[in-house]
């Protein structure tokens, strides 16, 4: 089905980072996509791994410039922007020297969790939200893939949620085996600040908590991985979310 709109926000996707099933996923599911005629775009972090000379990334002026406030603190968001290498597909980076300078992903080098990986999501979740409103583009289908993407329907369901921008897209959450941290203690406080209360996963804030949290407020739930470790796997089947089982990147048109 052609000439649908489709966004994908990712943490990972290929040849950005490379060895994950994630990373994988998302590229040929972007790629097979865009082209079928779809318009598709791809939102993801601007990871301070990420080459920009190699990949040939570039500052969009027109769309950088605002300020997201994150725990009452002005974090100005920076938006940069490249085509899939060989392909005319655009692939949009959210970036912020505070957040996303750093050469790890989310542990020191002594496998320590960032104190702020917690604003970090938050910054990218709202990041997205804002971009894709001053690109006056309004995607049919919003599909995410990674912990941080997780963020984006909390976000539209409650901070967003007398926006009716978004009101005719469709969520997909693709749900992975992805290494699980803890999140800092202040999460419940921060996104407070955002009038955000009364989440489950406050009792025990954690990459994988947030993305089973977002499992019931998406309208679809799909198994990125065929199997998924166990605590993923139990809020799967738990969940009232319509869901479908793995689905590889040439069939996933028939999901849309």
């Amino acid at each position: 089905m052609p000439n649908q709109k489709i966004l994908y926000v990712t943490t990972e996707m290929f040849p950005y980072q490379e060895d994950s099933n994630m990373a994988t996923m998302v590229s040929k599911m972007a790629l097979r996509m865009h082209q079928e005629g779809n318009d598709v775009r791809v939102f993801m972090p601007r990871f301070g791994q990420i080459s920009e000379r190699k990949f040939q990334l570039h500052e969009v002026i027109r769309l950088s410039g605002m300020n997201i406030i994150i725990n009452d603190l002005d974090q100005p968001l920076i938006i940069k922007v490249a085509s899939l290498p060989g392909e005319r597909l655009q692939v949009y980076f959210i970036d912020n020297e505070e957040y996303f300078k750093r050469k790890q992903y989310y542990v020191d080098e002594q496998g320590v969790p960032f104190d702020d990986n917690n604003e970090r999501a938050i910054f990218f979740a709202r990041g997205v939200i804002e971009t894709i409103k001053k690109l006056n583009w309004v995607p049919d289908v919003i599909h995410l893939n990674g912990w941080m993407a997780s963020f984006i329907p909390i976000y539209l369901k409650t901070f967003y949620k007398t926006d009716s921008y978004f009101n005719d897209s469709k969520m997909v959450l693709s749900v992975y085996n992805e290494p699980d941290e803890a999140l800092s203690e202040t999460t419940e406080q921060i996104m407070k600040f955002d009038n955000i209360t009364s989440l489950k996963a406050f009792n025990k804030p954690s990459f994988q908590n947030f993305v089973i949290e977002s499992m019931d407020l998406v309208d679809l739930v799909l198994k990125g991985d065929e199997f998924l470790q166990e605590d993923l796997d139990k809020a799967f089947e738990k969940t009232k979310t319509k869901k479908s089982e793995y689905l590889d990147a040439d069939t996933i048109d028939k999901l849309y």
